[in-house]
């Protein structure tokens, strides 16, 4: 039941680990990446569609996207999914090939981003020490129902909480990097 429980845990901090690198994969810094797109949909035919399974998406540069529909239709409405996206992106149509180029960030927009970054650590952070308050709350539970012994809770608490401090560092170096990403010019 205690390793049970370990493992759930842990497994549970990993994936709020893996989130925060998805959102953080969101936040754009000065350089182009095809990830940035990822979320961006596409009205396919009435349904929305990611963007990456109506059109290929590579990089031309290292400040410029392209994004080639499959579909020649499908050309003004991959245009208009990136243009209405919370990215600012403007993108420039050259026959059915489009072009992003990546803006320069302002150091204003950049300091912006690390408050919207920072804010995904914090929220990351809760998420983690939410499950260690969980655990322990599992453990007191077993306590009561005497199925674990003093010492085995008190063990299990402790293994808990290492397992907290080492995500919340994880946490802390991803947002370092992305901090020093976003002030990189």
């Amino acid at each position: 039941m205690i390793v049970e429980l370990k493992k759930t845990a842990e497994h549970k901090m990993q994936k709020s680990v893996e989130a925060l690198v998805h959102d953080l994969a969101k936040i754009r810094t000065g350089r182009a990446h095809t990830g940035l797109l990822d979320h961006v949909q596409v009205d396919y035919y009435g349904s929305p569609m990611p963007i990456n399974q109506v059109a290929n998406i590579t990089l031309i540069d290292a400040r410029t996207i392209g994004v080639q529909p499959w579909e020649k239709n499908m050309v003004a409405k991959v245009e208009k999914a990136i243009r209405e996206s919370d990215l600012g992106l403007n993108p420039a149509t050259q026959g059915d090939i489009l072009r992003i180029p990546m803006p320069m960030l302002t150091e204003e927009r950049r300091r912006d981003l690390i408050k919207v970054v920072k804010h995904e650590g914090e929220n990351a952070k809760i998420a983690i020490r939410n499950l260690r308050r969980d655990a322990n709350t599992h453990l007191k539970d077993a306590l009561k129902k005497h199925e674990i012994s003093e010492d085995d809770e008190r063990r299990t608490q402790d293994d808990v909480q290492k397992l907290t401090d080492k995500y919340v560092a994880e946490v802390d170096k991803l947002l370092a990097e992305k901090e020093k990403d976003l002030m990189a010019v």
